[in-house]
């Protein structure tokens, strides 16, 4: 049996966080198990998508975290790594000049991917295997702060995937743009018209947190109704009270409904009755596609 540790960054608007995963090979059989995820809420979109660049402060605590990455993936003793950058990277003007700085500073050099790669990433995860709607058309959708990336599947083999400026952060901020919505409900209606209800896959932390609050087992999908009747449910709380009752980080609390919506639209656009949350996203496919490029043979 041989076992290594392979690491991923995943710099998104809303937060940076760190996957560690142990890659275990016994003879011809290998296992992905997740060592540690460490999550930090340094809120890029805020400065990028509201000013078009990355504050001094953001930069300072984006060195500080990328310093602690490092010493972390020293500890564990990570054989290699990779480090991207999405949406709210890209939409700031500074963002290269950072990203250069930080390589000086720590070593750890950041990809600023498009859209395209940000999907082709989390396909690389395999959620296809990992979860198996009954459907074998459906639409893949991740929503993160500055962006949501949509894909089509039929037969499940991806036929097409599109990125939108629609996130949460920028709802948030109230910078979401009606024409950009207008785009995505066209661009979900006239790529389904030929799909009878599909089954819907959905990834980010939002998701993540609303299937955790409704108590189901892994594996089984959330009813639209389900997601309809929390989004109703939610609005009637503060943001103190999301904090409180659901147990929910400030930066989760004032998101989740952003997101909720998102999903929410989509759902609806697709005429779809059920989501099915493997939980996987950028970070899954960079460990994935660092496997499958160095170590495979």
């Amino acid at each position: 049996m041989k076992i290594f540790k392979l690491g991923a960054i995943d710099i998104g608007s809303n937060s940076v966080r760190l996957l560690i995963t142990n890659v275990i090979i016994d003879r011809k059989e290998v296992h992905f198990k997740k060592s540690s995820l460490t999550r930090l809420p340094i809120r890029l979109g805020s400065d990028s998508f509201m000013k078009g660049k990355i504050s001094k402060k953001n930069y300072k605590r984006m060195l500080t975290g990328m310093m602690a990455f490092k010493n972390i993936m020293e500890v564990h003793q990570v054989k290699m790594f990779r480090a991207c950058a999405t949406s709210a990277m890209r939409d700031a003007q500074n963002g290269p000049k950072l990203v250069s700085a930080i390589e000086k500073e720590t070593g750890i050099r950041i990809d600023i991917i498009d859209g395209a790669e940000e999907a082709r990433l989390i396909f690389s995860s395999g959620f296809i295997e990992k979860i198996q709607p009954e459907e074998d058309s459906f639409i893949y959708v991740d929503v993160g702060g500055g962006s949501t990336e949509i894909s089509i599947f039929k037969q499940k083999q991806l036929v097409d995937s599109r990125s939108f400026n629609i996130g949460t952060i920028r709802i948030l901020n109230k910078i979401d743009k009606k024409e950009d919505w207008q785009e995505m409900e066209r661009w979900v209606k006239t790529n389904l018209s030929q799909i009878d209800l599909p089954g819907m896959i959905a990834s980010g932390g939002n998701i993540n947190r609303l299937f955790k609050l409704s108590g189901k087992k892994a594996g089984t999908p959330l009813e639209r109704e389900y997601i309809e009747t929390s989004y109703e449910f939610l609005q009637k709380f503060t943001m103190q009270e999301l904090i409180k009752r659901f147990d929910l980080n400030v930066d989760r609390a004032d998101v989740i409904l952003p997101a909720t919506k998102i999903y929410l639209s989509i759902l609806q656009w697709a005429d779809g009755n059920q989501v099915y949350v493997p939980k996987i996203g950028v970070s899954d496919g960079i460990i994935q596609e660092l496997y499958r490029t160095h170590y495979a043979s």
